[in-house]
């Protein structure tokens, strides 16, 4: 996949990320689809060095859209974590 793809892969999985874990976000829908694109990088890295999963060079690979969106929820959770009573 090249860059292009795995951007719109992290603004599709951010989306999802966004979808599955509702709440208010201190970044808002910005922060989140960045924090989407850094989950579907930190994903597919994980995935590759640690799960013995290469990366599929197809855009619609289960795994690979597993990975991205399972990278975007700990990233928006740790986001959260960190950043998310600065607007209290």
């Amino acid at each position: 996949m090249t860059i292009i793809s795995w951007i719109i892969l992290g603004l599709l999985t951010g989306a999802i990320a966004k979808f599955l874990l509702p709440g208010r976000d201190p970044g808002g829908l910005i922060g989140t689809t960045l924090i989407g694109v850094a989950g579907a990088f930190i994903g597919g890295w994980i995935s590759s060095r640690w799960l013995d999963h290469p990366i599929s060079k197809d855009f619609y690979d289960g795994t690979t859209w597993v990975a991205a969106i399972g990278g975007s929820l700990v990233l928006l959770i740790a986001y959260r974590i960190l950043f998310g009573h600065s607007r209290d």
